[in-house]
């Protein structure tokens, strides 16, 4: 992804994930402070799809539509902020493809741990990918709770062993 990325990355954004607003600041943020993170795909010059990942803080997932101010000194986990694709590309196996790539990246970092907020009904996706609903009635932190509202009711944290 570059910076001339952002604007389609940004209109895809609000197609795919319409209850999930975020502002185009949010979005070059991510690519300023961790461009080996961000990822779009094309279809010739169009680009049909981007992926959003970064190293962060063992939950404590990022609020919705909010900026980082910077990455910790010390990661604990890879957290993966999105994956968005246009209707032509689902079923391609871009996503999964975009996890493998995140994944890698991961491990690059050293990291022991991936994890990530499902949102609609993608649970079962992230699942088949080796990522685990984390048992949020053990979390008792408000700031996360808050956090975790912001996605909405039937979000889930979900985190993978690397």
């Amino acid at each position: 992804m570059s910076a001339a990325d952002l604007p389609p990355v940004r209109t895809i954004a609000e197609k795919v994930h319409p209850a999930f607003p975020e502002e185009a600041e949010v979005f070059a943020e991510r690519l300023r402070l961790y461009a080996a993170g961000c990822l779009v795909f094309r279809q010739g010059a169009a680009i049909v799809g981007y992926a959003l990942s970064h190293p962060w803080r063992a939950l404590d997932p990022p609020a919705l539509n909010s900026q980082l101010g910077m990455l910790p000194r010390h990661p604990e986990t890879y957290y993966i902020h999105d994956i968005a694709l246009l209707p032509e590309l689902r079923g391609s196996g871009a996503a999964s493809m975009a996890v493998a790539r995140m994944l890698a990246q991961a491990g690059k970092e050293r990291l022991a741990t991936a994890s990530l907020v499902a949102v609609n009904g993608s649970a079962d996706f992230w699942g088949r990918h080796g990522f685990r609903k984390t048992a949020l009635d053990k979390i008792r932190d408000a700031t996360f709770a808050r956090k975790m509202r912001g996605y909405g009711n039937a979000a889930a944290f979900m985190v993978r062993r690397l």
